[in-house]
């Protein structure tokens, strides 16, 4: 166990000197969530006006989203790296060292739930210089956090589990794509849930990106937030990055009987 810590504290050193050597990606990375914050909390801000919308303030209500969908897509194109890491040879070669297979993945989850936490931070205060407010305080706001670092750690792993056993950037591309739009829209993120259509709702129930944005915003929205949604929401959050995970060592385990 200690062995497998210090591998993982190892490779996510070496992931983020990697970062540190272009940390204009961090940045790069949230010019589409800045984007629309800025432009859908301008275009939709009336819509709250709406009968059963639920929020008095349609930027309040698009901030948790919006923290939610940075790390979503963040993490949803993290296998890239895997697959630049394999057409280059280098996973192979930590393969042929004594060093812990799982950190071959953990490494990396870690460096992108830090990087997620970064971009959160930037998104929740960029929320409130256009007008956000998070009556929830400081606790609203860590939870808002980590309900977007699990979600994002969780869907990270997919994403590399997909490029060990894609090894494409072309297919990495159209999986990302097709499921990462469709999570988002397919969930809270820019509509309330009572105004959804029927299926979407139901779909919803049992979208991880829905849960994440339930219990963030719930943490954010109000002086008194309703914990046991929060971290009941928090919980199936992190069953999914566990299951994630499992599925994410398996397929490097397909991958090692390939070579």
């Amino acid at each position: 166990m200690t062995t497998a810590f210090a591998d993982t504290l190892f490779m996510t050193q070496r992931h983020l000197r990697a970062l540190l050597r272009q940390p204009v990606w961090i940045f790069i990375s949230l010019i589409q969530p800045i984007v629309w914050l800025l432009l859908y909390g301008a275009l939709f801000r009336k819509i709250v006006e709406i009968p059963g919308f639920g929020a008095d303030s349609y930027i309040d209500f698009l901030a948790p989203g919006i923290v939610v969908m940075t790390c979503l897509f963040s993490a949803g194109w993290s296998g890239m790296g895997m697959i630049d890491d394999l057409d280059r040879g280098v996973v192979d070669r930590f393969l042929v060292t004594p060093v812990s297979r799982g950190s071959l993945i953990s490494g990396r989850l870690v460096q992108g739930a830090l990087v997620g936490v970064i971009q959160s931070a930037i998104i929740i205060v960029l929320g409130l210089a256009v007008g956000a407010k998070y009556p929830g305080g400081i606790a609203g706001i860590v939870a808002l956090t980590v309900c977007a670092v699990l979600l994002g750690t969780g869907v990270g792993a997919l994403s590399n589990g997909v490029a060990l056993l894609a090894r494409r950037h072309e297919t990495m591309i159209a999986v990302s794509n097709f499921v990462l739009l469709p999570l988002v829209f397919l969930s809270s993120v820019f509509m309330a849930r009572a105004l959804m259509p029927g299926w979407m709702q139901s779909v919803a129930r049992y979208n991880p990106v829905d849960w994440a944005v339930q219990a963030g915003r719930e943490g954010v929205a109000t002086s008194g937030p309703d914990w046991s949604l929060v971290f009941t929401r928090m919980g199936w959050l992190l069953i999914f990055t566990v299951v994630c995970t499992w599925l994410a060592t398996r397929a490097f385990r397909v991958y090692q009987r390939s070579i």
